[in-house]
């Protein structure tokens, strides 16, 4: 750091030593003027004084100025360096971590997205000798979101089990008196509770879009909030039932000063703990049928209408008068007729909400055993998975192995083939191979004109959009051979990354197209050996609602056990290869194989594992 210090203060230097020079120079000529206009033209002296003292006086502001923009200067240059030597110490040089580092810059700034480094258009090209890590990130915040992509920047864990089905997350329904601090005990919860992944779910988000003639009571507050008829329970089931199942939500915003919903929604993505607050929590029978542990916040009436005067006056924008007239009329008799009887339904009441450290307590050690239940051990089920002498499942196409194909895995799999070479016959294999994949798309028949004015019978992709997604970083490899295959092909991007401690893959980001349920999906990986990454991809790409038919995963080289993993928990999608190997040894890794496939293409060294 001591380094972009000084390279900052030197250009500064430079800077304000020109300032100061050109203000000598400056005082110099207009003294040399004014002993001119004095003596050679017998001005007045006094005139030529008050003149001289004028233009020193706008020196003097001049150099103000320039002392100002010098030092403004310094601390621009100086950041700038600090955050360049930042970012580099960061990514470690390693181009799967700067993909992270700079879209989340670019996220937190401008919100632009920014395209990640690509590949040289020669393979003759060098790159610079880089050194791969894991993602080691202690940023608190695990989720970074914005309209065009998501950053998980602590690594979310598998959410689904060896057979690719979901683990349904355990759901705590909060539910209490408007004000009663249900909110406060939602995150005391979750601050014990220490579990990586957790959504939260409020049911204010959930009120109607209220018609012009309610909008008008509303405004003379004369429209009834606190009724059941106020919320949309159908959305609400069905935003809270794909939660549990694990899957994307969209959450509307409801704005409570138009009463209306955003264009804008919040996404929301399965998680571990699901934890659900509102004051009609427990009214509905489908949705308490959904929560696993049910909790009412008990609390003072006199201590709510307090928490909600300072509550609707200081976030809603309502007057005390109208406040007042809501509750009365209101707040208070739909407590009565239909919050106070659900406490019945409650499994515990918290008293005095969020200061009950005892009851969360409680809480929160009964939702610790429940997780134990449902723990799951992915990749080591994976690799343990024993079908040896079973038959290759109908889903798996692999590229016919003529004498051009041996030849080609015979220079990738030599480790002595220099980089170039690699990178070169790499590209020629997989264009062959999105050649491949290409034709089990499905085609429909067409009658054309030739030039020769003779009708011709032919094929036609009977598909309207091709998507491709990549799984960084071998899976970035393949991006231009498919763009060489189909023209104008969007491109999505996941980064899935091995934990250094439990050994378990984690999704760290993505960043897919909007329109993707509407695409044959063609998802790349260089190598599958357990096939733990591919299928965190996969049910990425399902709980963003593809369906499965619509998925083939693309792969230069597959693990014989990569194969059953993938097609025994997601039958319906294609995996298509250039070839099969046999074995996978302790440390993951395909035998006989070709290697590192990312760090022999990038020319990195490896520290650490990426899932495969």
């Amino acid at each position: 750091m001591a380094l972009s210090f000084y390279s900052a203060y030197h250009l500064t230097f430079y800077f304000f030593f020109l300032s100061i020079s050109s203000f000598f120079l400056s005082l110099y000529f207009f003294l040399s003027l004014f002993l001119f206009l004095s003596f050679s033209l017998s001005i007045s002296f006094f005139l030529s004084f008050y003149f001289f003292l004028s233009l020193f006086l706008f020196l003097s502001f001049s150099l103000s100025i320039s002392f100002f923009l010098s030092f403004y200067f310094f601390l621009n240059c100086y950041n700038i360096i600090c955050l360049l030597q930042l970012n580099s110490s960061l990514s470690g040089s390693g181009e799967e971590i700067g993909v992270v580092v700079r879209s989340c810059h670019d996220d937190l700034t401008t919100g632009q997205p920014l395209s990640p480094s690509k590949l040289p258009k020669s393979p003759l090209k060098t790159r610079t000798k880089r050194v791969r890590t894991t993602s080691s990130s202690s940023t608190s915040d695990r989720v970074v979101q914005t309209a065009t992509r998501t950053l998980y920047t602590a690594g979310r864990p598998p959410w689904y089990d060896s057979q690719g089905q979901l683990k349904e997350a355990f759901v705590i329904g909060l539910c209490g008196g408007s004000a009663s601090g249900k909110t406060t005990v939602a995150r005391k919860i979750i601050e014990a509770l220490a579990v990586p992944w957790v959504s939260v779910l409020s049911m204010d988000s959930f009120y109607k879009v209220l018609s012009y003639e309610e909008s008008i009571k509303a405004a003379h507050n004369e429209y009834n909030f606190d009724h059941p008829d106020a919320f949309d329970f159908d959305l609400l089931y069905e935003t809270l039932k794909r939660l549990k199942e694990g899957k994307m939500v969209d959450v509307p915003i409801y704005n409570f000063t138009t009463h209306k919903r955003e264009i804008q929604k919040k996404t929301l993505y399965g998680a571990n703990v699901v934890v659900f607050e509102g004051i009609l929590a427990f009214a509905n029978k489908k949705i308490l049928d959904l929560l696993d542990m049910k909790v009412f916040v008990d609390t003072d009436s006199d201590e709510r209408l307090a928490r909600r005067l300072r509550r609707d006056i200081t976030e809603r924008g309502r007057d005390l008068h109208g406040i007042l007239k809501m509750y009365s009329k209101f707040v208070k008799p739909a407590f009565d007729y239909y919050i106070a009887p659900t406490m019945s339904y409650a499994d515990i009441i918290v008293p005095h909400g969020g200061e009950n450290s005892v009851a969360i307590n409680l809480i929160v050690l009964h939702v610790h055993k429940q997780l134990q239940k449902r723990g799951f051990k992915l990749r080591s089920k994976l690799a343990l998975m024993s079908l040896s002498g079973q038959p290759m499942p109908n889903t798996l196409h692999v590229l016919e192995m003529t004498p051009q194909i041996q030849g080609l895995h015979t220079l990738i799999r030599n480790t002595s083939t220099p980089r170039n070479e690699f990178i070169f016959y790499s590209k020629r294999l997989m264009r062959m191979l999105f050649e491949f994949a290409m034709s089990l798309l499905p085609f429909k028949t067409v009658n054309i004109d030739t030039p020769q004015n003779i009708m011709y019978e032919g094929k036609r992709l009977d598909t309207k959009k091709i998507c491709g997604v990549s799984i960084l970083r071998a899976g970035e490899t393949m991006e231009s051979a498919l763009g060489e295959v189909c023209k104008n092909v969007v491109i999505g991007k996941i980064l899935i990354q091995t934990n250094f401690n439990t050994g378990e893959p984690e999704l760290h980001y993505q960043r897919l197209p909007r329109d993707i349920r509407d695409c044959h999906v063609l998802l790349m990986d260089a190598t599958v050996a357990t096939g733990a990454a591919a299928m965190m991809a996969i049910r990425v790409l399902l709980d963003h609602d593809v369906p499965e038919e619509n998925i083939t995963l693309l792969s230069l080289l597959v693990a014989v056990s990569g194969v059953h993993s993938v097609a025994y928990a997601f039958p319906k999608v294609k995996i298509v290869t250039t070839a099969v190997d046999k074995e996978v040894n302790d440390q993951f890794h395909i035998l006989p194989g070709l290697g590192n496939f990312g760090d022999r293409y990038f020319g990195t060294s490896s520290s650490a594992m990426v899932a495969a």
